[in-house]
């Protein structure tokens, strides 16, 4: 039973990692790995770690290219690997471009399609852009739909998919757990090296922020309450790594940089990010996979996006949605650093993604199957 998996960013390497690693393992499966480098240097970080074995490279990244010349290069190589690798099953993770375009790709060469995190829905059709739209599509070309919660299946049944739909977790707990066994002492000690300068005897905050629809104004609101937060709290740091988007890079540079209690890095590798945040005081995200793996490391999450489609979080309490407006991110971070109890109610809740089996249960439904 031949596998094909395609990914080309960071998340969806992190993602499909372990269960890549699951059917390896399994002898009903031949496993063949597509990365089309929608994303090249972080992606590759993340391959490197896992040592997940790559069999065609399709290397698209190219700067400033649109969604639009982005899609039709996926579209205009990926059928030739499927024809080359002529698979028994193509495999798709999440909601990016190449997701939508492999998915697309496997439907029009009449292969199954599985969708691992099947089923999420922010309602918004341009938040996240081009996410939301690219999940909704996806769904109705796949065969086999995992998806991580209940929420996730009722989404996917309320637009008239039943067939095929099982809720089995969030991969990325398998991954997380996966990342934290393979830091030793050894790497622990090396990743310590590359933040020297942190001081740990401080809380930390650590803080992503890079989607496109926080761009701009939302992006500088963000950044602002960060400015506003470490001269409220002298007893905080802030690690902040930058994603490369230049205009990402501006914006926070010009308006943090310089600041002694604020650290903005290059991007991190996944197992970098992985130390950071089991030993940050709680995170502030606009991601979609840091909302979910946080909460098992027990740190609170606040979301810095006006709308998630990872629901559960929110609904359990182990985060909590407070948009890019820059004087409530200060109050709602503001609450967590000076009363313990809120802070503890939220670091305490269980978080509603899973246990760290979501691979073998896809594992043993593909193999019952298929």
């Amino acid at each position: 039973m031949r596998a094909l998996f395609v990914f080309g960013t960071r998340p969806e390497a992190i993602k499909l990692a372990p269960l890549i690693h699951e059917l390896r393992r399994a002898p009903r499966f031949e496993v063949q790995v597509c990365a089309t480098a929608q994303h090249r240097e972080m992606t590759d970080q993340v391959v490197r770690f896992f040592r997940i074995p790559i069999d065609f490279d399709l290397n698209l990244m190219q700067p400033e290219q649109s969604l639009y010349q982005l899609t039709s290069r996926l579209f205009s190589t990926l059928e030739g690997v499927i024809r080359e690798a002529s698979p028994d099953l193509v495999v798709v993770q999440g909601d990016t471009t190449t997701a939508f375009a492999a998915a697309l790709a496997g439907f029009y060469a009449q292969k199954p399609i599985a969708h691992v995190e099947a089923g999420l829905r922010s309602g918004d059709r341009f938040a996240p852009f081009p996410e939301e739209i690219n999940r909704r599509l996806i769904s109705h070309v796949a065969d086999f739909h995992f998806a991580p919660t209940t929420q996730a299946k009722r989404n996917l049944e309320a637009e008239g998919i039943h067939k095929g739909v099982w809720v089995v977790g969030n991969t990325v707990i398998d991954a997380l757990f996966l990342a934290s066994s393979l830091l030793g002492n050894d790497k622990g000690q090396q990743i310590a090296q590359r933040f020297a300068r942190v001081d740990f005897s401080k809380r930390i905050l650590l803080v992503t922020a890079h989607r496109r629809e926080s761009l701009g104004a939302p992006l500088r609101s963000i950044c602002l309450a960060l400015h506003d937060l470490v001269h409220r709290f002298p007893d905080i740091e802030v690690v902040f790594p930058v994603h490369p988007n230049p205009k990402v890079r501006q914006v926070v540079e010009g308006t943090l940089g310089g600041l002694p209690q604020i650290h903005l890095l290059s991007p991190l590798a996944y197992p970098e990010f992985v130390w950071l945040m089991q030993r940050a005081y709680l995170v502030l995200t606009d991601s979609g996979g840091v909302q979910e793996e946080a909460p098992s490391l027990g740190k609170p999450v606040l979301v810095l996006r006006e709308v998630t489609e990872r629901v559960e979080g929110i609904e359990a309490g182990v985060a909590k949605l407070v948009g890019t407006q820059r004087e409530r991110i200060v109050a709602e971070t503001s609450i967590l650093l000076s009363q313990p109890g809120a802070y503890r109610r939220m670091a305490q809740a269980k978080n509603p993604y899973g246990e760290g089996t979501s691979c073998a249960k896809i594992r043993s439904l593909l193999e019952a199957r298929l």
